[in-house]
């Protein structure tokens, strides 16, 4: 046996987990029958005490020897560890187990240094415990002893490590300790040897600090707990059969007593009553000894492992474990950060309420954890969301009062969630809750009908629709409900019985409300019988069915033709006038089975139901019930069954009749004079609804409506008073006349002209469209709008894919002045700002939902403009216009834009980079337009170009080889761009556009260290030598472009030799070892950027001579405190002390003498050099050895900190090596490879001042809650 306090006393628990243990006693039991301490081992200390009751010698075997016999003699492992054996799982568990209890009779302390083994090996580590060691040391020591033989190199140990293999092993491991105990449970676990070794080394490494040893330990000991828990109940159940007995046999008469037998039956009550006591004390000591350490790791696998083992306790031996002592750990960790230890506390918890007994003994906890329990459903790891609900279920069967109608209605509403998971848990609750309890006074209603049970609960349903306030979610609630109430709710001839029966009297009646809400429901059901799938939004994708869903299917769909086929005319007949009710009865025809209506003899039913669809359409003018009769027609002409003759002769006089009515109203309507009289209009309007409705499904080719609607547009435009809605239809009429026209030429089932004629009718329509852009009605534009984006991108270039080349000359190209025209409609109506479309006109603000429409509809006409450019109808260079509004309009059309710019990308990464710097030239020109010439860049307005700008740059990615040659032209254009326009201030002024410069830097961290360089030669060539010079503030922007060109690039690019290298130096292509630089002759130059576009190469051979900047990088890196004086400009360009610094040299007069200038301009070059040179020579040795040392330490601290380089007390490395760009660290930096590092921020800004700046919407990470894990955990 082993004693609490024993343990204890060996391996020194800290005095805080005591505490706590003592602390959480707040539910203990008063029996304190957790607190027993048993028989005990009284003097028994570490493993010397143990050592010495152990029988025979043989300590020092090598571990595994010895150990087998029989069964693994048999499959050649005589030499195998156990740890091998358990990991190659070839062995029955059972077979392994045997052989080692016989070793373990025959030499207990070599087959018990083979189970220590075991346990070292399945913590990966490679050391192994020696007999010495087993007989001479303490557990400490053996555990210290084995961390130091630990492979620290690798993180991985058996349990983490991931493939089929280890997944068994650790089955095996578990299946190991189980029979282990099992097999040994009558005897060798009551020798006070084997469970007292294994369950202090198992303690002993559950409190090492290595993760290996302590998962593996812990695992291996809440196994080891659970298999004494069934040993435990074992003994339970034979000491009271004993007792049992025992009283049976003292209760016989005293002559038919047997006292022997008495006798014996009380000594072995006797005996099991100590194994039991002993069995606690082992369980007690694993209990305070590992489990209420580690149910608290900081590991959440050992967490989890703890709680999912407490819960398998207190289901086996619930009169042990099923008690507020143990119960409040699961209630404590439901508060746990990380979501799979969540889950085990209500996997635990579920299989307590599984049990209706067990269920209610869990009061007191489910009083003080339910709001807990209730918050879960809610959690944001939807598996934990989906077992909260389940649990809530289980605790629903239990007891209907436990939880409150609020705790109920939090659960409600997730029946319309778009997880499917949740949904249909939720579902679930909801059914349990409300449908499946009966009353007595409903066990004798019938089955079918307005006044059975399913009647009663159907009205329910509806009740619980209209009160939750979400009626277009008809769909989410019959799939939440579909798996639990299938049956329910396809009881359709209640559901009819309800719409079309009259109540009893002393009944209620559906109302109107109520009986809108039923229709949808029932057609909602209709259609997740016919489908088999849920409802967009919640589901992938259809599944394959398996044959017998294909044929519930089959059988759903039968049912439902022969109910509907009778009862749709009747319900059609009663609800004619209602809009909303007609609208979804006219889509159940689409999921009959239309050969029922010939085999059922059902062709009355049929007729029937056509007539009352003429009915409908004739007193209806509303889109909605226009398109659904249209659909129904589409449905039922179905070419396959033989009632399509019936139908199609219904539809061609409908259609006939409609037509004649059209042409006969609109001669009318167009020979009046002066304004159209309302009644004609409306007249007119009604039938031409009607038309365009059954046009967008029924080929109405043969009646020529193009002339009429062409006239009744034609009209329009030269009148202007032509109400807006018949102008809108009838747009969309011949929108659908010209696409059917399209379908019958592209299928050769045309006539030979008619393709001449299609393409007369498409070039005159888009001419009409066009013209309406310009209608002062908005409704009209944004109609004609939508029609030219649907038609341009219908007869673009790519209407000849596929093998359709004899379309070509349907292909319509626009011109620029449609593209103009279009793209200025969408600069006025889509990108405006929301208070100015915020009232309505009568000047009362709109609702919430109205904007939200309004936005969905911008959001729509600029989808259909993007596509246009993504599909390159128009320019590219078009979506300049629509990349600048990116950071205004972000939160409305962030992601349209956004997805606008990586197709296009993907079309032309050089055309879309021009187009990016095309938008951020506009918004700088829009800039110099409203604040004037002098640009101040502390402004909001160039601050939004900057930040712009940056996002611009993210959106290019890592790979700097593919978006080479596109950041290379956006550069030149950049140039090109800053220089293009002259300062109005006169000459010596910067350019007008120079601060563009500071907006294009942004860019320059996507270059590749080559392209700086020749981006920098081509800044050269519009350059003049008074630029390189000049200091003030507003020719910062070239300074700090200049810099982010050089930065991290090589050092021939930061000094002023290079621009004379570049010239024609005549120095040695040899550089000296302990030279500053490795410079590069020009032919070198030329060589490197061989690979560049054609204006890159062009600039080798520039004939302009130009000075390269001096080195800045001390400016833009480091404060200005920080700045060493030869890092400053005064070090490199020493002026006259005469000489103002702000006043020009004689050499930067512009030169009226080419030949003149240019000695002037080398004498001054050459000069400066020197300074520089003898400068540099005097500190030379003293900035190398500080910064070596001072690079190498930082190398030190990033090896030692390891992921800590991005602490904000630490200086980042990259900024450092920046910032000593000296010539012996060059080699370093060759090595460490900094330039594949990407820094998008601006270079000045470090990792402090980068914390305030705005959150990156391209950053995931910048837009994660983690407000669930701040939750404390107790």
């Amino acid at each position: 046996m082993i004693a609490a306090q024993d343990l204890h006393t060996e391996f020194q628990f800290a005095q805080e987990a005591e505490s706590q243990l003592s602390s959480d006693t707040d539910l203990e039991d008063p029996d304190g029958k957790n607190a027993k301490t048993g028989k005990g081992m009284a003097a028994k200390k570490g493993k010397k005490a143990i050592g010495d009751k152990a029988k025979g010698g043989g300590a020092g075997r090598a571990p595994g020897l010895g150990r087998v016999n029989g069964h693994h003699q048999e499959n050649g492992m005589e030499n195998m560890t156990l740890f091998e054996v358990v990991k190659m799982g070839k062995s029955a568990t059972q077979s392994v187990v045997d052989d080692w209890i016989e070793a373990y009779k025959n030499n207990r302390d070599h087959a018990l240094l083979d189970l220590i083994n075991f346990f070292i090996q399945c913590s990966g580590c490679k050391g192994a415990v020696s007999g010495e060691m087993f007989r001479h040391m303490q557990n400490s020591e053996i555990i210290r002893k084995m961390t130091e033989e630990f492979d620290e190199d690798s993180g991985d140990y058996p349990f983490t490590m991931s493939g089929p293999q280890w997944k068994k092993f650790r089955i095996s491991f578990c299946d190991f300790i189980a029979v282990l105990v099992r097999q040994c449970q009558y005897s060798i676990i009551y020798d006070e040897y084997m469970m007292d070794t294994v369950i202090s080394l198992l303690t002993g490494l559950s409190d090492s600090q290595v993760r290996a040893f302590r998962h593996t330990s812990t695992l291996a000991a809440m196994k080891l707990m659970t298999a004494l828990v069934n040993v435990a109940l074992n003994l339970s159940i034979n000491m009271d059969n004993t007792q049992r007995q025992y009283d049976a046999e003292r209760n016989k008469v005293v002559a038919k007593r047997a006292s022997d037998r008495l006798e014996l039956l009380l000594q072995k009550r006797k005996e099991l009553q100590e194994n039991q006591d002993e069995i606690e004390n082992m369980m007690n000591a694993i209990f305070k000894g590992v489990f209420v350490h580690r149910y608290r790791d900081a590991i959440a696998e050992i967490r989890a492992s703890c709680i999912e083992e407490i819960g398998v306790w207190m289901k086996l031996y619930s009169d042990a474990f099923l008690n507020d002592s143990y119960l409040k750990y699961v209630g404590w960790t439901m508060h746990d950060k990380q979501g799979e230890v969540r889950l085990k506390c209500l996997g635990a918890l579920q299989s307590l309420f599984h049990s209706r007994e067990l269920g209610a003994r869990l009061e007191l906890f489910t009083s003080r954890f339910k709001d807990r329990i209730v918050s879960m459903t809610l959690d944001k790891e939807y598996d934990v969301a989906v077992q909260a609900i389940k649990l809530l279920t289980l605790v629903l069967q239990c007891s209907d009062e436990v939880l409150t109608a609020e705790d109920c209605e939090s659960v409600y509403h997730l029946v319309y969630s778009a997880h499917r998971p949740i949904a249909v848990s939720a579902g679930e609750f909801l059914y349990k809750k409300l449908f499946s309890h009966r009353g007595p006074e409903e066990e004798g209603l019938p089955r079918r009908g307005r006044h059975s049970l399913n009647g009663s609960l159907i009205k329910t349903t509806v009740f619980f629709f209209l009160e939750s306030e979400l009626h277009e979610h008809g769909a989410y609630l019959v799939d939440s409900l579909w798996e639990c109430g299938s049956e329910l709710l396809k009881d359709w001839e209640t559901m009819i019985s309800l719409l079309l029966d009259e109540p009893v009297p002393g009944e209620e009646a559906l109302t109107d409300r109520q009986e809108t809400a039923l229709v949808e429901i029932m057609l909602c059901v209709i259609r997740q019988a016919c489908e088999c799938h849920p409802p967009v939004g919640r589901g992938t994708g259809k599944r394959v069915l398996s044959a017998k869903e294909k044929k519930t299917q089959l059988d759903d769909r039968t049912r439902i033709t022969e109910m509907f086929a009778v009862a749709l005319p009747l319900l059609l007949s009663k609800y004619c006038v209602d809009i909303d009710k007609v609208t979804n009865l006219l889509q159940i025809p689409k999921y009959f089975d239309l050969d029922i209506y010939t085999t059922g003899r059902l062709e009355k039913h049929l007729d029937a139901l056509l007539r009352q669809i003429w009915e409908v359409q004739d007193k209806h003018t509303d889109t909605e019930v226009l398109e659904a009769c249209s659909t129904t027609y589409h449905s039922l002409c179905n070419e396959e069954f033989t009632i399509f003759n019936r139908v199609n002769i219904t539809r061609s006089q409908l259609l006939d009749e409609l037509v004649d009515k059209f042409n006969r109203l609109l001669e009318d309507f167009l020979q009046e004079g002066g304004e159209p009289d309302e009644d004609d209009s409306y007249q007119v309007l009604a039938t031409l609804k009607k038309i365009t409705a059954f046009h967008n499904a029924h080929d109405l080719s043969k009646w020529d409506l193009f002339t009429g609607n062409y006239r009744l547009l034609n009209t329009g435009l030269q009148n202007g008073d032509m109400p807006e809605q018949i102008v809108i239809h009838a747009m969309q009429c011949t929108h659908y006349i010209i696409l059917w026209h399209l379908a019958k030429v592209s299928d050769g089932s045309s006539l030979k002209g008619d393709m001449v004629t299609l393409r007369k009718q498409m070039r005159a329509f888009f001419l009409m469209c066009q013209r309406y852009l310009n209608s002062i009605n908005s409704a009209v534009k944004e109609q004609a709008f939508t029609i030219l984006c649907d038609l341009l991108l219908i007869f673009s270039h790519q209407i000849m894919s596929s093998g359709r080349e004899q379309l070509e000359p349907l292909v319509y190209t626009p011109d620029s002045s449609l593209q103009a025209e279009m793209l200025n409609f969408i600069l006025d109506q889509v990108f405006i700002d929301q208070d100015d479309d915020n009232n309505s006109i009568d000047g009362q603000p709109d609702d919430e939902a109205s904007k939200i429409e309004d936005l969905h509809k911008r959001r729509n006409l600029l989808a259909s403009y993007c596509k246009l450019i993504i599909y390159n109808v128009v320019e590219i260079n078009t979506g300049a216009d629509i990349f600048k509004q990116y950071m205004r309009y972000y939160n409305d059309y962030g992601d349209i834009i956004k997805e606008t710019l990586s197709k296009t990308r993907q079309i032309d990464k050089v055309q879309c980079a021009k187009t990016l710097g095309l938008s951020l030239q506009m918004l700088f020109n829009e800039m110099l337009s409203e604040l004037g010439f002098n640009v101040d860049r502390s402004t909001s307005a160039f601050c939004g170009i900057k930040e712009l700008s940056r996002r611009f740059s993210l959106t290019f990615g890592l790979d700097q080889m593919k978006t080479r040659e596109a950041i290379a032209m956006l550069h030149k254009d950049g140039i090109e761009f800053a220089f293009k326009e002259p300062s109005p201030q006169g000459q010596g002024s910067p350019p007008l556009n120079l601060a563009f410069l500071d907006i294009l830097s942004e860019f320059s961290s996507k270059l590749i260290r080559q392209d700086k360089r020749t981006v920098h030669m081509y800044l050269e060539r519009f350059m003049t030598v008074q630029m390189a010079l000049q200091r003030e503030d507003c020719w910062l922007p070239l300074i700090s472009y200049r810099n982010s060109l050089q930065a991290g690039g090589d050092d021939d690019t930061m000094s002023v030799m290079s621009g004379i290298s570049s010239r024609g130096s005549t120095r040695s292509k040899k550089s000296k070892q302990g030279t500053a630089s490795k410079r590069k002759l020009p032919e070198e130059e030329n060589s490197c950027s061989s690979s560049d576009a054609v204006w890159m190469n062009r600039e080798q051979n520039a004939q302009t001579l130009m000075m390269h900047s001096p080195h800045l990088t001390s400016t833009v890196l480091r404060d200005p405190k920080k700045m060493r004086p030869e890092d400053s400009y005064t070090a490199a360009f020493t002026m006259p002390p005469e000489q103002h610094p702000h006043q020009p040299a004689p050499l930067q007069q512009p030169p009226h003498h080419p030949h003149e200038a240019a000695i002037d301009y080398n004498t001054q070059v050459t000069w400066m050099l020197t300074q520089r040179q003898q400068a540099e020579a005097r500190q030379q040795q003293e900035r190398v050895s500080v910064h070596y040392a001072k690079m190498r330490n930082h190398m030190q601290q990033a090896i030692r900190r390891g992921s800590g380089l991005m602490e904000d007390d630490e200086e980042p490395i990259v900024e450092d090596v920046m910032m000593s760009s000296e010539d012996r660290l060059e080699d370093i930096n060759e090595g460490m490879d900094f330039d594949t590092m990407d820094i998008d921020l601006p270079a000045s800004k470090n990792r402090r001042e980068r914390t305030e700046l705005k959150p990156d919407f391209f950053d995931p990470s910048s837009i994660m809650d983690d407000s669930v894990l701040n939750v404390s955990m107790f």
